[in-house]
């Protein structure tokens, strides 16, 4: 299992290279939405990169629930497998 640190650490890395941010946007109280600017697609790629590098699919009820950067480190760090 990767560690909290870990996490944020990927995760920042590919979401600034994938939707082409500076990395010091996302921060653990910025809002998802408007760090990546995103639109229901870019929420569907969001999506596509979870389930890719850590093998986690998030549910449409679960999705509603992660607002900010700290919310996707939490839902990654308690849903990741062993």
């Amino acid at each position: 299992m990767k560690t909290r640190a870990q996490i944020i650490s990927e995760i920042n890395a590919k979401m600034a290279e994938v939707f082409e941010i500076e990395e010091s946007v996302i921060t653990p109280d910025a809002t998802i939405a408007d760090a990546l600017e995103l639109d229901s697609i870019s929420l569907v790629d969001l999506v596509s990169i979870v389930h890719q590098d850590y093998g986690i699919k998030i549910s449409k009820e679960d999705l509603t629930q992660i607002v900010t950067f700290n919310n996707l480190y939490d839902y990654i760090e308690t849903h990741q497998k062993a």
